[in-house]
């Protein structure tokens, strides 16, 4: 169907308000631009917190499924199901993001191939390896991991060890996605503060963000005069518990919840931290680089990749002690400041584009249509 050229996609993605859904909105945007017919489906909730519903070009269709195991998946699936199939409007491409919807679109696909109806090429991008830990969720991450393997044509991953990680799962097409970070710029000048150096961390407040090894790590910088000032910017299901923790840990600390001045706070920041536990590719990251802020970061996953040798200090993850010192360091030594100021700007000169990650998943969707 898709030999002639991509014509039509669909996006298939869970809730989200990160990076994912940042990514999604990119691609759907430039695909429409270039003439595509594109359609996203995912929960309702997505479409407002994305604004994907009021993308010129771009249609939304709600598709209710969370982010756990839950009986109105197989809803969800038939609902997918009509949608992939549906005469007249089936897409050459359908493209899920994460492995959750991944796994459920596959599911949606399975069957719909026969001697005179061809299914969608199914991509599939891979954003988060598998939780740490033994536990529940990260079980069904593993289960889901299999579908995917087993039955994408084509899996994009956001970072080398999950490329690998996928190619060792048993996927037959795999190669990386093209993650770029918009390109914003302080708007504002720079953010008011009360003359003390500013530690800044960003993301959404769950597990994987590693805060909790962050606030341990602050212990470390008390004792500082000035004492600096952390700020985590963002929300989730950890903000109550982080902020009991704090507290605990008697150390100065903000958690005001979602900022939509994050350009004027890295502007400001003397040190940026990105203390992730497990992580794919941050935009967060790309965004700290562009800004040429000092970068102390986990070790984890993809970050390796994007800030190279000299443009962070990193550290294991979870070592909140190896944390904490490394902050120090970069407050307390103006030369590597300065050094990792000039690295970052750098490594920034060389990311991508907006356009070239459009460009990239047309020629990866070409690839997987042959």
């Amino acid at each position: 169907m898709c030999a002639a050229g991509v014509r039509r996609v669909m996006f298939v993605l869970g809730t989200s308000t990160g990076g994912t859904g940042a990514h999604v909105r990119m691609l759907a945007t430039g695909l429409a631009r270039r003439g595509a017919g594109v359609r996203v489906a995912g929960p309702a909730r997505t479409a407002g917190d994305l604004g994907l519903d009021r993308i010129p070009g771009v249609g939304f269709t709600a598709v209710e499924f969370g982010d756990r195991p839950r009986p109105a998946d197989a809803a969800a699936i038939l609902a997918l199901r009509r949608l992939l199939t549906a005469p007249g409007t089936q897409p050459d491409v359908v493209h899920a993001h994460g492995m959750r919807a991944g796994a459920l679109t596959a599911l949606a696909l399975a069957g719909t191939s026969t001697a005179g109806h061809r299914a969608p090429k199914l991509a599939v991008t891979v954003h988060n390896a598998p939780p740490s830990g033994g536990g529940a969720a990260r079980l069904v991450y593993l289960a889901l991991e299999r579908v995917v393997a087993r039955r994408a044509d084509l899996v994009l991953a956001v970072s080398a060890d999950l490329e690998q990680r996928m190619r060792d799962a048993g996927a037959r097409d795999v190669a990386r996605a093209v993650v770029p970070a918009p390109e914003n710029r302080p708007a504002q000048g720079l953010v008011p503060g009360d003359g003390r150096p500013l530690v800044l961390a960003v993301g959404r407040l769950a597990p994987q963000k590693g805060f909790a090894t962050l606030l341990e790590a602050a212990a470390a910088w008390q004792h500082l005069t000035p004492r600096p000032r952390l700020l985590i910017a963002g929300d989730g299901p950890l903000r109550t518990e982080l902020e009991a923790r704090a507290r605990e840990l008697t150390i100065d600390a903000e958690l005001p919840g979602h900022r939509s001045d994050i350009p004027e706070l890295l502007a400001t920041a003397r040190v940026f931290v990105l203390p992730s536990l497990w992580e794919g590719q941050p935009l967060i990251l790309q965004e700290a680089l562009r800004a040429g802020v000092p970068i102390v970061a986990s070790d984890a996953g993809g970050i390796g990749g994007l800030t190279g040798d000299d443009a962070a200090l990193l550290v294991g993850p979870g070592n909140a002690e190896r944390l904490g010192e490394a902050v120090i360091s970069v407050l307390e030594n103006d030369d590597l400041a300065a050094r990792l100021r000039a690295a970052a700007r750098r490594r920034a000169s060389a990311l991508p584009a907006e356009d070239d990650a459009v460009t990239a998943v047309l020629a990866a969707y070409s690839r997987a249509c042959e």
